[in-house]
Protein backbone atom coordinates (compact mmCIF):
# COMPACT_ATOMS: atom_id res chain seq x y z
CA UNK A 1 0.00 0.00 0.00
CA UNK A 2 1.57 3.20 -1.09
CA UNK A 3 1.04 6.68 1.17
CA UNK A 4 -2.30 7.84 -0.76
CA UNK A 5 -4.13 4.52 0.06
CA UNK A 6 -6.24 4.48 3.03
CA UNK A 7 -5.78 1.05 5.48
CA UNK A 8 -8.85 -1.30 4.55
CA UNK A 9 -10.93 -3.49 7.15
CA UNK A 10 -8.87 -5.37 9.44
CA UNK A 11 -5.65 -3.08 8.42
CA UNK A 12 -3.48 -0.49 10.44
CA UNK A 13 -4.03 2.96 10.38
CA UNK A 14 -1.63 6.13 11.37
CA UNK A 15 -2.70 5.94 14.88
CA UNK A 16 -1.96 2.40 15.50
CA UNK A 17 1.59 2.87 14.26
CA UNK A 18 1.74 5.95 16.41
CA UNK A 19 1.44 3.61 19.57
CA UNK A 20 4.50 1.13 18.24
CA UNK A 21 7.02 3.85 17.42
CA UNK A 22 9.67 5.46 19.05
CA UNK A 23 9.20 9.88 18.98
CA UNK A 24 12.67 10.38 18.65
CA UNK A 25 14.04 8.38 16.18
CA UNK A 26 10.24 7.05 14.44
CA UNK A 27 11.62 3.32 14.90
CA UNK A 28 9.57 0.66 16.01
CA UNK A 29 9.98 -0.21 20.09
CA UNK A 30 11.59 -3.32 21.00
CA UNK A 31 12.50 -2.38 24.22
CA UNK A 32 10.25 0.87 25.66
CA UNK A 33 10.71 2.89 29.11
CA UNK A 34 8.27 4.71 29.85
CA UNK A 35 8.51 8.18 31.43
CA UNK A 36 6.77 9.78 34.51
CA UNK A 37 4.87 12.41 32.08
CA UNK A 38 3.86 8.87 30.89
CA UNK A 39 5.47 9.43 27.02
CA UNK A 40 7.38 6.29 26.01
CA UNK A 41 10.51 6.02 23.87
CA UNK A 42 13.11 3.46 22.82
CA UNK A 43 15.49 3.11 26.03
CA UNK A 44 18.76 3.93 23.68
CA UNK A 45 17.07 7.22 22.52
CA UNK A 46 16.27 8.25 25.76
CA UNK A 47 19.89 7.96 26.99
CA UNK A 48 20.76 10.17 24.09
CA UNK A 49 18.73 12.73 25.11
CA UNK A 50 19.73 12.29 29.09
CA UNK A 51 23.41 13.20 27.65
CA UNK A 52 22.37 16.35 26.33
CA UNK A 53 19.47 17.10 28.74
CA UNK A 54 16.83 15.63 30.97
CA UNK A 55 13.72 16.61 29.09
CA UNK A 56 11.07 14.64 27.75
CA UNK A 57 11.49 15.45 24.00
CA UNK A 58 7.60 15.37 23.37
CA UNK A 59 6.30 17.62 26.24
CA UNK A 60 9.52 19.29 27.45
CA UNK A 61 8.89 17.49 30.92
CA UNK A 62 12.06 17.31 33.20
CA UNK A 63 12.38 13.70 34.35
CA UNK A 64 15.62 13.74 36.06
CA UNK A 65 16.88 15.36 38.80
CA UNK A 66 19.27 17.34 37.53
CA UNK A 67 22.59 18.37 40.32
CA UNK A 68 25.35 20.74 39.87
CA UNK A 69 28.19 21.08 41.32
CA UNK A 70 27.76 23.70 43.85
CA UNK A 71 29.85 23.21 47.37
CA UNK A 72 28.42 22.13 50.18
CA UNK A 73 26.96 24.88 52.42
CA UNK A 74 24.10 26.73 53.73
CA UNK A 75 21.05 28.49 52.29
CA UNK A 76 18.65 31.20 54.70
CA UNK A 77 16.68 33.62 54.51
CA UNK A 78 14.50 36.19 56.78
CA UNK A 79 12.23 39.02 56.52
CA UNK A 80 13.48 42.35 56.90
CA UNK A 81 11.99 45.94 56.75
CA UNK A 82 14.46 47.41 54.52
CA UNK A 83 12.85 48.63 51.08
CA UNK A 84 13.93 47.64 47.49
CA UNK A 85 13.71 50.25 45.08
CA UNK A 86 10.46 49.69 42.87
CA UNK A 87 8.88 48.52 45.84
CA UNK A 88 7.94 50.64 48.68
CA UNK A 89 6.85 49.55 51.59
CA UNK A 90 6.91 45.72 51.23
CA UNK A 91 9.78 45.12 53.07
CA UNK A 92 12.39 42.65 51.86
CA UNK A 93 13.58 39.21 52.19
CA UNK A 94 17.24 38.52 53.09
CA UNK A 95 18.94 35.70 51.66
CA UNK A 96 22.30 34.09 53.22
CA UNK A 97 24.54 31.53 51.34
CA UNK A 98 26.99 30.66 53.56
CA UNK A 99 29.33 28.20 50.85
CA UNK A 100 32.52 25.78 52.59
CA UNK A 101 35.96 25.91 50.16
CA UNK A 102 37.84 22.38 49.97
CA UNK A 103 38.76 20.40 46.86
CA UNK A 104 37.70 20.41 43.37
CA UNK A 105 36.04 17.84 41.76
CA UNK A 106 35.57 15.93 38.43
CA UNK A 107 32.89 17.90 37.88
CA UNK A 108 34.58 21.10 38.37
CA UNK A 109 37.46 22.99 35.92
CA UNK A 110 40.37 22.01 37.99
CA UNK A 111 40.35 18.91 40.00
CA UNK A 112 42.43 18.85 43.35
CA UNK A 113 42.98 22.48 42.96
CA UNK A 114 41.37 24.13 46.49
CA UNK A 115 39.42 26.82 46.84
CA UNK A 116 37.99 28.98 49.20
CA UNK A 117 34.76 29.40 50.91
CA UNK A 118 32.22 31.89 50.60
CA UNK A 119 29.54 34.15 52.07
CA UNK A 120 27.08 35.96 50.07
CA UNK A 121 24.15 38.26 50.23
CA UNK A 122 21.01 38.55 47.93
CA UNK A 123 17.48 40.69 48.47
CA UNK A 124 13.79 40.55 46.67
CA UNK A 125 11.28 42.10 47.69
CA UNK A 126 8.88 40.94 50.36
CA UNK A 127 6.28 40.07 48.46
CA UNK A 128 3.60 36.55 47.52
CA UNK A 129 5.56 36.36 44.40
CA UNK A 130 8.86 36.66 45.71
CA UNK A 131 8.43 34.04 48.55
CA UNK A 132 7.88 32.05 45.76
CA UNK A 133 10.84 32.13 44.02
CA UNK A 134 12.42 31.77 47.56
CA UNK A 135 10.92 28.17 47.47
CA UNK A 136 12.75 27.86 44.25
CA UNK A 137 15.91 29.20 44.94
CA UNK A 138 15.95 26.62 47.66
CA UNK A 139 15.46 23.95 45.52
CA UNK A 140 18.22 24.91 43.06
CA UNK A 141 20.57 25.26 45.85
CA UNK A 142 19.49 21.71 47.72
CA UNK A 143 20.19 20.34 43.74
CA UNK A 144 23.23 22.27 43.76
CA UNK A 145 22.65 24.71 40.74
CA UNK A 146 23.32 28.13 42.36
CA UNK A 147 27.05 28.52 42.88
CA UNK A 148 30.15 26.42 40.69
CA UNK A 149 33.89 27.34 41.09
CA UNK A 150 35.52 28.73 38.82
CA UNK A 151 36.89 31.83 37.20
CA UNK A 152 35.41 35.21 39.24
CA UNK A 153 33.97 38.04 36.69
CA UNK A 154 34.66 40.37 39.38
CA UNK A 155 38.36 39.70 40.50
CA UNK A 156 39.58 37.37 37.52
CA UNK A 157 40.86 35.06 39.76
CA UNK A 158 40.49 31.08 39.16
CA UNK A 159 39.16 28.78 41.43
CA UNK A 160 36.85 30.67 43.43
CA UNK A 161 32.89 30.02 43.95
CA UNK A 162 30.73 31.82 41.41
CA UNK A 163 26.86 32.74 40.93
CA UNK A 164 26.21 30.13 37.81
CA UNK A 165 23.83 31.76 35.95
CA UNK A 166 21.10 32.61 38.21
CA UNK A 167 21.20 36.18 38.92
CA UNK A 168 20.55 37.43 42.44
CA UNK A 169 19.90 40.79 43.40
CA UNK A 170 23.35 41.69 45.69
CA UNK A 171 22.62 45.26 47.10
CA UNK A 172 19.52 46.29 48.84
CA UNK A 173 19.91 49.23 47.09
CA UNK A 174 20.41 50.69 43.39
CA UNK A 175 18.44 48.63 40.14
CA UNK A 176 18.68 45.15 39.88
CA UNK A 177 22.30 44.49 40.87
Amino acid sequence: MNNTEEAGEGGATAEDNKEDTCPICMDKFQYKKKLKCKHESREECLEQVKAVGSICPVCREVFVKIIGNQSDGTMTQYPSHVTLEGFPGCGSIVINYNLRGGRQTDKHPNPGQSYSGSNRTAYLPDNEKSREVVQLLKRAFDQKLIFTIGRSRTTGLDNQVTWNDIHHKTSPSGGPQ
